[in-house]
């Protein structure tokens, strides 16, 4: 069952009777309609009543709608207005450009802008490499997407898919002190996505692809990898890939299994499929059995896909062709990167003692998480509302600052492999438990660990 989330967060402006009781009535009845109080606070009074804002988390949209109707149905109480603090958070935007340097006086003015800076262009034209030390370009990065495959909207466009750019970009801010930009391009042609990423490169340390549909992101990935001077990464692939490897490396440490010995269920062969895959044979996993929509992958599911074709190329060894529940039985470790609610607590059960079950698909895992762990050792998900939270944060900010730092041009399998290592290693051994196999979000040691790592394969 769904629960109150700050995702739903609602502010109700509700006018009450002057008495001793109105308010906790008031708050009583949000409480009773399933809402989490978080806040009551006087607006102001007169002597013939108050106005008051109460705070909640709900479930979703429709849920807040019933707080609004449960209050009007009161008698004596009035909701004045009432606003959704999620939407009152994007208001404007989540991100703004901001000075280093302040221009207070013509001196200033005469440095930063003309004629002085024409000495600064002077400069890079005659060694184009001072840009990354004169410029910006040093500490920035652009967020690319065409809108066609946004969180778990699916194809919304460009102009829906930039709250979630600037959200990017925020957090590239929040947590390593990275200048990022989003940019949300009005087309799905990916000749036309490399040509203009390719054009605005000169601005930027670094491209970021975010959000952008299979197999297209494939291609796009590989040719700006190929024909930029920057590290190209695209995020729901690799970042995605980073924390799994990290999240599984202390899990399998709680449940005393190796890596090259225990087998490994994935189901789902898109982006983030395939990059964990690559991976997690890069760690030095061996037994691996992938699951599309048709079922197990093997050499004989070869088709036009070069991706697919690898997975099935160098996996599922003792080629297998059931279906993914037929598969999970007996199974160590399954990582759902795929679609919501196609197992149940019943299907984790078949897989072997002291199971790891990673099910990320948002908003919905595969599984739901509290009837995987009545039998699975670990388990984690996608979601910030259940331990062990698989979330691409933890990768991306410190692996950018680690790049930015060196200058360095490429991002490779090596440099993957051991940013997931040092996000791994925050968490101390003595502090793991089932609970609590990857370091929180806000974890302030995360990004450095992965920036120093990052740095010192980068700059090998």
């Amino acid at each position: 069952m769904a629960l109150p989330s700050p995702s739903y967060t609602i502010t109700l402006r509700v006018q009450v009777p002057a008495s001793q009781r109105a308010t906790s009535t008031v708050v009583g009845a949000v409480a009773d309609a399933g809402a989490a109080v978080t806040g009551v606070d006087i607006a102001h009074s007169t002597p013939e009543g108050l106005v008051v804002d109460v705070t909640c988390d709900t479930v979703d949209t429709q849920h807040g709608e019933q707080v609004v109707a449960t209050l009007e149905a009161l008698e004596g109480v009035h909701v004045l207005k009432w606003s959704d603090s999620t939407f009152l958070l994007h208001l404007g935007g989540k991100i703004e450009v901001a000075l280093k340097a302040p221009i207070r006086n013509r001196r200033d003015l005469s440095r930063s802008y003309t004629p002085g800076v024409a000495r600064v262009c002077t400069a890079i034209a005659e060694n184009p490499e001072d840009a990354r030390r004169l410029t910006i370009k040093r500490n920035t990065v652009a967020v690319v997407t065409d809108g066609t495959a946004v969180l778990g909207l699916g194809d919304i466009g460009p102009a829906a898919a930039l709250p979630v750019m600037e959200g990017k970009a925020a957090l590239f801010k929040q947590f390593a002190g990275v200048d990022a930009w989003p940019v949300c391009l009005d087309t799905t042609d990916t000749e036309e996505i490399i040509a203009v990423v390719k054009a605005i490169a000169p601005v930027y340390g670094g491209v970021n692809l975010e959000d952008i549909s299979a197999p297209r992101c494939f291609e796009i990935e590989a040719r700006l990898r190929d024909e930029l001077d920057i590290p190209v990464f695209h995020d729901d692939q690799h970042g995605t890939a980073i924390v799994v490897l990290a999240a599984l490396v202390n899990a399998l440490k709680v449940v005393d299994k190796k890596l090259a010995e225990v087998r490994i269920v994935v189901s789902g062969v898109g982006a983030a499929g395939t990059a964990i895959i690559r991976l997690l044979k890069a760690q030095g996993a061996e037994h691996i059995v992938a699951f599309g929509r048709g079922g197990a992958l093997h050499p004989g599911t070869l088709n036009g896909d070069p991706h697919r074709n690898w997975i099935a190329e160098n996996t599922n060894a003792g080629r297998f062709e059931g279906t993914l529940t037929e598969g999970l039985a007996g199974a160590d470790v399954f990582i759902g990167v795929s679609a919501g609610d196609i197992l149940t607590g019943a299907d984790v059960a078949t897989m072997a003692p002291d199971a790891v079950v990673f099910a990320l698909a948002n908003p919905t895992p595969e599984v739901d998480p509290v009837a995987a762990a009545e039998t699975a050792a670990v388990v984690a998900t996608g979601r910030s509302d259940h331990p062990n939270q698989i979330n691409n944060v933890l990768a991306f900010p410190g692996l950018f600052r680690g790049l930015l730092d060196v200058g360095a041009t490429e991002i490779t399998t090596e440099l993957m492999r051991v940013a997931a290592l040092a996000i791994a290693d925050v968490v101390a051994d003595d502090e793991l438990n089932s609970a609590f196999v990857i370091p929180g979000v806000f974890d302030h040691r995360v990004a450095e660990a992965v920036a120093e790592a990052v740095r010192a394969v980068a700059d090998a």
